[in-house]
């Protein structure tokens, strides 16, 4: 079965890297659209062409963050690839299968067997700490150990998707969840670990200082997040997160219905 992730990016120099290789080790195709980095993504994404990579392309940006073009993209290109499966994925984020020993493309066409054309993900954020506060290198995933899982909704990341004779529409949820005739979500959701900043100076590089769309704030998107200050920035103890020790041990009770750092606004996207 032909998996593709499709991934958006801008400046995700730090995550790019990680992501594909991940996405390639568990049987996925990968197909990036590059939102005008001016840092090393595109050239850490080429050296995936041919093991991996299917596909890159630019996609304007002109000094403005508008997600809704994204989306719609992603939502075309996921109608001419000839693809079984697809996934709607950001460079920061770790998709895992259900159940350890089997791959993601594995456990997807589990749930095509069995008559499912979408599933969901359950968000875990991995954040850094007052203990340990930077994880701003290139083994992240290896030293940021504490999380906290991320449920504002009952279904909030439905984006993998089988393939369908029409444009699927990605817009309408913000690309939380994909929506179609016919659609038949899996009762089983897959973890996803989200590496959402790995330290105070890098969520102020990644947020502070982004301009959002006019238009998409307006639609109640991006609000949380485009009321974010410096003084915002700060960081939880180890004792109020849980401690990571493994995929199949990842604790979904009890979940953040908002991330603390995007503690202010009335809307997020």
């Amino acid at each position: 079965m032909r998996v593709v992730a499709i991934l958006a990016a801008h400046n995700e120099e730090r995550f790019i890297g990680a992501c594909v290789e991940h996405l390639v080790a568990h049987g996925l195709e990968v197909y990036l659209l590059d939102n005008e980095s001016t840092d090393r993504t595109v050239e850490i994404a080429e050296g995936w062409l041919g093991r991996g990579v299917v596909g890159i392309e630019t996609m304007p940006r002109a000094g403005v963050y508008s997600w809704a073009p994204i989306l719609e993209r992603k939502a075309q290109v996921a109608s001419e690839l000839e693809a079984d499966w697809f996934i709607h994925v950001d460079a920061d984020e770790i998709r895992l299968p259900p159940k350890p020993g089997i791959t993601l493309v594995e456990a997807l066409a589990e749930e095509d067997r069995a008559g499912y054309n979408a599933v969901n993900f359950i968000e875990f954020a991995f954040v850094p700490t007052r203990e340990c506060p930077d994880h701003d290198h290139p083994h992240f995933q290896r030293t940021m150990r504490r999380y906290y899982p991320f449920m504002p909704r009952a279904v909030d990341r439905l984006n993998a998707w089988k393939r369908q004779a029409a444009p699927v529409d990605l817009v309408a949820s913000g690309g939380h969840v994909v929506d179609f005739d016919g659609l038949r979500a899996s009762p089983r959701s897959f973890p996803m670990r989200h590496y959402l900043y790995l330290s105070a100076e890098h969520a102020s590089r990644k947020y502070l200082g982004r301009v959002y769309d006019a238009s998409e704030l307006r639609r109640g998107w991006h609000r949380r997040r485009a009321a974010l200050r410096a003084e915002d920035i700060v960081l939880l103890a180890d004792g109020d997160l849980r401690e990571y020790t493994g995929d199949g041990e990842l604790d979904s009770s009890n979940p953040f219905t908002r991330h603390p750092l995007f503690a202010r606004g009335d809307a997020d996207a």
